[in-house]
């Protein structure tokens, strides 16, 4: 019998109960999923950052700490978390990130937002071609490279950013500061992606909107504190940057006074771009335990020197 402690919400446990069991049974693991069990009789515990769990040390016996989340900014420095701990990768998350972005990519593309504007005046202005638009994707992990390789198939000319060097198929990637700029440079659209780590917040600074096109416009559904709010607030103020498309925000839900509100060249969103499903994450969860009993690596598994 696998002993799994859940560790997350009252409202997470009523979403994922159920599905967990029958994706580890499908999977003919016996397990024992418990909110309450000893903590030297853990296995695996199932984790959210949010939950009253963060002193890991009693938990002698875990083999590894699977996360419900895809960030683990909130965890991964702590220092009594010594056992594997392993990121959530959801296909249908990944899904949910390609169609949103997707999404939004073609209505700054096709500049949907004049049309809404002008529907009482008949004002023709025909866009280019997808392949004729420069799509750059900051970050290129599990969502970033999902993203990335649906809009080229959309027929988008996309560049990719990742901080080490990185192949994805049928993708322009670039690394490094001298690639970071010269994404940024050819962005007519930029997407972030990024994870929140010491290096990657506030990389979209203010020299680094500067390197934007004229006319830029931006989508943010990765970290909030990716960007300098005060230097985007100046960008499109005097008219570099056009629009951007937010969805996280440092803090949230973002306050009613806060400027990106009001702002008439920023729409936001209130964290919908993506979303764990619990029957595709559930699975995920059985598959790494599977794995694990069957002594093969971890999928997913966090470098903690990296952060992600």
């Amino acid at each position: 019998m696998i002993n799994i402690q859940f560790s997350a919400s009252e409202t997470a446990w009523a979403t994922y109960q159920d599905t967990i069991v029958a994706a580890c049974a499908a999977r003919s693991l016996e397990i024992n999923l418990r909110q309450d069990h000893a903590p030297e009789d853990v296995d695996y515990i199932i984790y959210a950052p949010t939950s009253d769990l963060q002193d890991f040390s009693p938990y002698t016996q875990c083999k590894a700490v699977l996360s419900l989340w895809a960030g683990v900014e909130r965890i991964v420095g702590n220092s009594t978390l010594t056992m594997p701990l392993c990121r959530m990768v959801d296909p249908g998350l990944t899904a949910g990130m390609v169609e949103w972005v997707a999404g939004h990519v073609l209505r700054y593309h096709l500049d949907l937002d004049r049309s809404l504007q002008t529907q009482d005046r008949w004002a023709p202005k025909i866009p280019p071609l997808a392949q004729q638009r420069q799509v750059s994707i900051l970050g290129l992990g599990a969502l970033g490279a999902a993203c990335a390789t649906a809009l080229a198939a959309l027929g988008f000319s996309v560049t990719g950013w990742a901080r080490s060097a990185k192949h994805v198929d049928g993708i322009m990637v670039q690394h490094g500061e001298a690639g970071l700029k010269s994404a940024l440079q050819n962005a007519e659209i930029l997407v972030l992606l990024l994870p929140d780590t010491g290096a990657t917040q506030n990389i979209l600074n203010a020299n680094r909107l500067a390197l934007l096109p004229q006319g830029a416009r931006i989508i943010n559904p990765g970290r909030g504190t990716l960007i300098d709010d005060a230097a985007l607030l100046d960008s499109l103020n005097s008219g570099h940057i056009a629009h951007a498309t937010l969805d996280v925000f440092r803090q949230e839900p973002l306050p009613q006074e806060h400027p990106y509100w009001a702002h008439p060249h920023v729409t936001v969103t209130p964290h919908i771009a993506a979303e764990t499903r619990p029957i595709t994450a559930s699975d995920m969860l059985a598959q790494n335990i599977a794995r694990s009993e069957s002594g093969q690596p971890l999928l997913h598994e966090v470098d903690r020197k990296l952060g992600y």
